[in-house]
């Protein structure tokens, strides 16, 4: 067993609750010198597979005619595995045949079909199994039981499992070297099946997010003091008397409790977690005095304090926490007078203040946060005369403008920031003369025009976009001239060109070269049935809108079925 526990293995964490920020309807969502030793090519270098990716390509066509894979060394049965699941040919007939192949991972993350059958395929690695992943699946209690011998399983990720329940919990109790343990959105999972986590004493990760009825189960695993990272995010029912059942998990690196009924005292509790480095209190409700506790903790690289009504004096306690890295205040009661206090975070790589009430003149309290690469003000009360302070933030790579009150002229100042890959300015004020000034970002890859007003003459000067993977141009000033102008854009991954209601199919034949695109969104426009056929090339697509089109439902299923196998989402009105 000693030998058995030796095989550890470290796995990155992940960052916490997704969040949820405003939406539109119609959004989607080093040079080198010249060798005189050499010719060196300007075609691109493309590495030849390796033998064993060759063996896996081979067995791939031929999958179906094995009855076993026993017989393979370990590794080629794994990549086998891993490629089938990459290409969506995994079936439970062909999955059959991995039984007693010693592999150490089987990640089938929101794979079609995964129920308690293929537990039985899992379950058969017996002690060489590591991690599984069977998120998203019709798992249920019972498949969990064709697990529980798999004691030396490290990490098990169970997320939206609606058949998973308390019962199933039970199964988990003898899989000592669990150290990541994560089954978000579990409804059915309550107070009573906490107490079996209580086994799991080497459990440094436990992902409840979203498990809405847990709140006073919390006591049962008071004992788990070996955990780092604790989820406890959009537990709604999770409160103040939850957090108390924590206080010993001094250990704690990483704790999320955004939209949970935690306040004053909980927050209180808090304070011997020195080793906090991230804490996610989204939506929780903090008074200026809990401020003093979360000011205490010196560790913080990474702090979300969105929607909890900060005011500028609860910011003065954020001013000692130099390590910070990413700070998230938006949507709080935060002026210009607020801002003074964090001008000396200069560590900060990511501060969003969207939707807080900052102007100009708190924009010259972050022109010394040179290390910024992330900055979100969005729905602020910046203009123009503001974006001078941000101008000399060099490492930007990550902007947004969005419903802000900038014009054309201040755009100059963001045509310095030329790091930026990611650039929002959704902004009605902004029109083609604003985008002229910018063609000097031709690092952007992320650029949003949606609600811009820009017309054929502008996208001209997206024409120096090379790099862009993906744009918003929704403005309604966009005729077929304009989109023929974005036809060499062809690293275009996702495309919004709704609500131009000048677009017709001709416009769609300009797009035929942009073979990578995955989204397309052209509703509101006069595109027909007609225009279909110029989509063709584009296999890629996943996602396409046709909203408020003269287009059929029919006539997109006949182009998706002869040329347009990846499509998956359509929308027709």
């Amino acid at each position: 067993m000693g030998g058995a526990c030796s095989r550890k293995r470290s796995h990155d964490e992940g960052n916490g609750s997704p969040e949820f920020s405003k939406s539109v309807s119609f959004k989607w969502p080093h040079r080198s010198s010249f060798n005189n030793r050499s010719i060196v090519s300007r075609e691109p270098c493309i590495k030849a597979p390796s033998l064993l990716e060759q063996a896996v390509m081979k067995a791939c066509e031929t999958v179906g005619t094995y009855e076993s894979f026993a017989a393979l060394p370990k590794d080629l049965s794994q990549h086998l595995l891993n490629e089938l699941v990459k290409r969506r040919l995994l079936k439970l007939s062909i999955f059959k045949a991995f039984q007693y192949c010693n592999l150490e991972d089987v990640l089938l993350d929101e794979y079609p079909g995964v129920e308690d059958s293929w537990l039985e395929v899992i379950g058969a690695q017996g002690l060489s199994l590591l991690s599984a992943d069977i998120s998203n699946s019709a798992v249920s209690d019972a498949g969990l039981a064709l697990i529980s011998h798999c004691t030396n399983l490290q990490s098990l990720t169970l997320n939206y499992c609606d058949n998973i329940s308390d019962a199933g919990l039970q199964h988990l109790t003898g899989l000592k070297n669990l150290s990541s343990l994560s089954f978000k959105r579990s409804d059915a999972v309550t107070v009573a099946g906490m107490c079996h986590l209580a086994e799991l004493v080497n459990l440094t990760s436990l992902d409840l997010e979203r498990c809405s009825q847990i709140s006073g189960g919390l006591c049962h695993i008071e004992g788990l003091t070996k955990l780092e990272r604790l989820n406890l995010g959009w537990c709604n029912y999770v409160d103040d008397q939850d957090i108390k059942a924590l206080t010993g998990f001094v250990g704690l690196r990483e704790l999320y409790i955004s939209r949970t009924k935690v306040s004053d005292s909980g927050i209180l509790c808090l304070k011997d977690m020195i080793n906090l480095q991230v804490l996610h209190m989204e939506g929780c409700h903090i008074y200026p005095f809990c401020m003093e506790t979360i000011a205490g903790l010196k560790s913080l690289t990474n702090l979300n304090l969105k929607f909890c009504g900060l005011s500028d004096f609860c910011c003065n306690k954020l001013k000692g926490l130099i390590n910070l890295r990413v700070l998230n205040l938006a949507y709080n009661d935060i002026t210009d007078a607020g801002l003074a206090y964090i001008k000396g975070l200069t560590n900060l790589e990511d501060l969003n203040l969207d939707s807080c009430k900052v102007g100009d003149a708190g924009l010259e309290f972050l022109k010394d946060l040179l290390n910024l690469k992330s900055l979100n003000i969005s729905d602020s009360e910046v203009t123009e005369l503001g974006l001078p302070y941000i101008s000399g933030l060099d490492k930007l790579e990550n902007l947004n403008l969005s419903f802000t009150n900038i014009a054309d002229s201040g755009l100059v100042n963001i045509s310095r920031l030329t790091s930026l890959t990611s650039l929002n300015l959704d902004v009605r004020q902004v029109t083609d003369t604003g985008l002229t000034a910018l063609t000097s970002l031709t690092n952007l890859k992320h650029l949003d025009l949606f609600g811009a007003r820009i017309t054929d003459y502008g996208t001209t000067s997206l024409k120096c976009f090379k790099k862009l993977q993906s744009l918003e141009l929704c403005g309604g000033g966009i005729s077929d001239v304009g989109v023929k102008n974005l036809k060499d854009l062809t690293n275009m991954t996702s495309l919004n060109l709704s609500q131009n209601y000048l677009l017709t199919d001709h416009s769609l034949e300009y797009l035929t070269g942009m073979t990578a695109l995955v989204s397309l969104n052209i509703s509101n426009t006069k595109v027909t049935n007609a225009g279909l056929q110029h989509l063709k090339p584009l296999c890629n697509l996943t996602s396409l809108a046709l909203q408020a089109c003269k287009v059929t439902l029919p006539a997109v299923e006949k182009l998706q079925a002869t040329f347009l196998p990846n499509l998956a989402v359509i929308r027709v009105q």
